[in-house]
């Protein structure tokens, strides 16, 4: 499936769909009063880490989040869940190979006889949501809305916004763009950071991301009359204002979340195809990281 023709258009009934799978989600993300660990690399990292402010957001106990890839010290963790589109990637295997004996191991992937079944107790298979493309748009979508609708957020206000919104143009004007900067805050962090890659990988674009608060500490130095900043999650009006006097054109969230995430997946398509590249294949990269 690519990017570039109905993947992110299907999102929407793709999460309906998942949603079949909610006692299972429930039971395996949810966990309440168990201390987690949730881990990924690139997209799932960033996922990860929306997720574990979810699950503490929700009252469910303690929840940290880290990238499969760095080492870390133990701490008493009750379950460790795992993300991994393909189920191949080398450094979410080797952390899932490492985890203490009696830790309940879960892994969530869109492969579920790939080689990281051998080191899961429980799968969550969301494999009608995954993708061919080396860029990743549904999955980490189709994942997140399960994941919220699990810990006992109401997903259909976010369904129905979305549907909304691709039915309509990207309202943003792509001339003289060149930098691009997404700011989130609590759970929405994860997803701007997850703004900036796609339009990294897809399109060969210049992008950052930060928390929203931070971005005046440093980053604001390179807003220019270029620059497309954009506020998930947050509609702080005193930064919208600092940033516009830089000449940066800014955009203030949705009130739902994931409807500014996959129109920052529509946008990196977007540029993609002005710059004449093919966004499901992004130069230097392959679907999934396999080290020998």
């Amino acid at each position: 499936m690519s990017i570039t023709d109905d993947e992110i258009a299907t999102q929407p009934r793709l999460w309906r769909e998942a949603l079949a799978g909610l006692d299972q989600a429930r039971d395996l993300l949810a966990a309440p009063g168990e201390k987690v660990l949730v881990i990924g690399c690139g997209t799932s990292a960033f996922v990860a880490e929306s997720l574990a402010f979810l699950r503490e957001e929700a009252g469910l106990g303690v929840t940290d989040a880290g990238y499969a890839s760095e080492p870390r010290v133990w701490r008493d963790w009750d379950r460790v869940v795992a993300i991994t589109r393909s189920g191949t990637t080398t450094e979410v295997i080797a952390a899932l190979r490492d985890v203490p004996a009696g830790v309940r191991r879960v892994v969530v992937t869109g492969v579920a006889d790939s080689p990281v079944a051998e080191f899961a107790d429980d799968i969550l298979d969301l494999a009608a949501a995954d993708e061919k493309s080396v860029v990743q748009t549904r999955f980490p979508t189709t994942f997140l809305t399960l994941a919220r609708a699990a810990l006992g957020y109401d997903v259909e206000p976010a369904i129905t916004a979305v549907e909304e919104a691709l039915a309509l143009p990207l309202p943003i004007d792509l001339g003289g763009l060149d930098h691009f900067v997404y700011l989130g805050t609590g759970w929405t962090h994860g997803l701007a950071q997850e703004a900036a890659l796609k339009i990294r990988e897809a399109a060969q674009a210049w992008s950052e991301s930060y928390p929203v608060l931070d971005y005046r500490h440093g980053p604001l130095a390179v807003a220019h009359p270029g620059s497309l900043v954009w506020l998930f999650g947050s509609a702080d009006a005193a930064l919208a204002d600092d940033i516009r006097r830089t000449g940066a054109t800014v955009l203030l969230g949705s009130t739902e979340p994931l409807v500014d995430l996959v129109q920052a997946q529509r946008l990196a398509v977007a540029i993609a195809a002005q710059r004449g590249l093919d966004p499901d294949q992004p130069r230097h990269l392959t679907r999934s990281i396999i080290l020998s």
